[in-house]
């Protein structure tokens, strides 16, 4: 069967981009089943995917399933995509974090042209799924775990959302199927981007114990599965060797969780030489899981640069309301060992969760000055469904928001407010918007950083649009406490 994996396009203000690397291992198991898979992502794609629908059908091989990812920003945007595919005749297939989380919303009569949606980890019931349709037969009848469907106006459900256990178990992502070229550099905005730039991701473990209460993990869920390392070195060969690529970044959540098994895998790429090519820890890495020798091995490995979750600089806000599991001193030493590594360090900090107020903001925007680390994220907290943070703003306050597409957390624009006569949403993106004058603006040796790099001048009106927007704003990055809360 000929199929084609889908993203949509976050149109957000970042214009950083990387490989979807969910698509990539669907895409691989169902190659392996004998099936012609396609990867569309609309973030770098010069054509909409009608274009390859329409050549294929003109060419007498015609697509026959569009399985499309989503997380919750991006839905209204899988559906529009999905409505364009059933309208060609595809069947279509929503899967990803927002149709974990709420599966049975895509199957309402107001989306007649989404025929399935799964939640959980897909590699194995998708496979089972295309097999179904291409013998002809009914998906919903093989009780396919995850898989959840409409029948004669009933909304069906799966009980499971499927964890896979064996991760070697699974083929390496379909990294050849992206056009890497058309991808920018894993590094952040701030960073400047790199338009020549071969940037692969990869992931060694999936799920995170912590109970973090701003996160959704719905797909990979609490328990975490670490893949081995020599499975791990072999897809990174791959990469290194086969594909070229010029940088690599880790996306785990917590790749770190078991500390010898990272020391090992640091150890095994320099003993296969796969330490030429620099890597990141995207997504950050968790400060109570490391050692001085941890950052001293990484180094050796190759890595360019480590991130870590800050979050915020008030002790009572990170045990009480973020629950983030490590104390400040954690973070402290975590700066402090990845620095006599000789690592780069970044630093992600929320602003604006549930009872953070003008002083554990300020914490936050301190902390951020002491730590220093050469790239400090600000983000503004956003509400997502699944989160425990979620819970506590349907109980104690208000989204603002007219449907998904609304909580994107790049909009940066205050999302919520708590009805506790305290929180002040507004105060909220003030104070983000301090924290990016303060580390970047007012400090001569950070400005210097910036304004003496060629990117710098290389793209001004980028540069000046991004500097309006994270140093002074403009009148749509306030909170409108107006706006009805239609997807509370």
């Amino acid at each position: 069967m000929r199929v084609i994996l889908a993203s949509p396009e976050a149109k957000v203000w970042s214009s950083r981009k990387h490989i979807p690397l969910g698509l990539g291992y669907l895409a691989a198991v169902l190659r392996d089943a004998g099936h012609d898979v396609l990867i569309y992502d609309a973030a770098i794609e010069d054509e909409p995917v009608t274009a390859y629908i329409d050549q294929a059908q003109q060419a007498g091989k015609p697509y026959e399933l569009i399985g499309i990812t989503a997380t919750t920003p991006l839905i209204p945007d899988a559906w529009e995509m999905a409505e364009i595919a059933k309208a060609r005749g595809l069947t279509t297939l929503l899967g990803g974090p927002h149709l974990t989380i709420m599966p049975a919303e895509s199957l309402g009569p107001e989306y007649p042209y989404v025929d399935y949606t799964f939640k959980g980890e897909a590699e194995h019931g998708i496979v089972e799924f295309v097999e179904a349709l291409e013998n002809g037969e009914t998906p919903e009848d093989r009780e396919i775990p995850g898989l959840n469907f409409r029948r004669n106006g009933e909304i069906f459900v799966s009980p499971v959302s499927p964890i896979i256990e064996d991760l070697d178990s699974l083929p390496f992502p379909a990294h050849d199927l992206f056009k890497i070229d058309h991808y920018t550099n894993l590094q952040p905005l701030t960073d400047g981007l790199d338009p020549n730039a071969r940037s692969f991701t990869i992931l060694t473990s999936r799920g995170c114990p912590y109970k973090c209460t701003f996160c959704s993990k719905p797909v990979t869920g609490d328990t975490w599965r670490a893949r081995s390392v020599d499975n791990v070195i072999a897809e990174w060969r791959w990469l290194v060797q086969d594909l070229h690529a010029t940088e690599i970044g880790v996306t785990d959540d917590i790749w770190n969780l078991k500390l010898p098994r990272a020391k090992e895998l640091c150890r095994r790429l320099v003993a296969d030489n796969l330490n030429t090519v620099e890597w990141t820890t995207v997504h950050g890495m968790k400060v109570n899981h490391a050692d001085p020798e941890l950052f001293h091995l990484m180094k050796a490995g190759g890595a360019k640069r480590v991130g870590f979750g800050v979050e915020n600089g008030d002790p009572w806000m990170l045990r009480n309301i973020i629950r983030k599991g490590q104390t400040l001193d954690m973070v402290r030493n975590a700066f402090r060992w990845s620095k006599a590594a000789d690592l780069q360090t970044m630093g992600f900090f929320i602003f604006g969760m549930p009872k953070d107020n003008e002083e554990t903001m300020e914490a936050t925007i301190q902390l951020a000055l002491e730590l220093d680390p050469d790239l400090a994220n600000f983000m503004l907290a956003g509400p997502f469904p699944g989160t425990k943070m979620w819970d506590m703003i349907q109980e104690e306050g208000n989204v603002f928001a007219n449907d998904w597409g609304d909580l994107a957390i790049h909009d940066q624009k205050a999302r919520f407010t708590i009805n506790d006569g305290q929180y002040d949403p507004d105060l909220v993106v003030k104070k983000w918007r301090e924290a990016y004058r303060r580390f970047y603006l007012y400090r001569p040796r950070r400005v210097w950083e910036k304004v003496s790099k060629k990117d710098f001048w290389m793209d001004l009106p980028a540069t000046v649009a991004n500097a309006r927007r994270f140093f002074i704003g403009s009148d749509d990055q306030t909170a409108d406490v107006a706006q009805t809360p239609q997807v509370a």
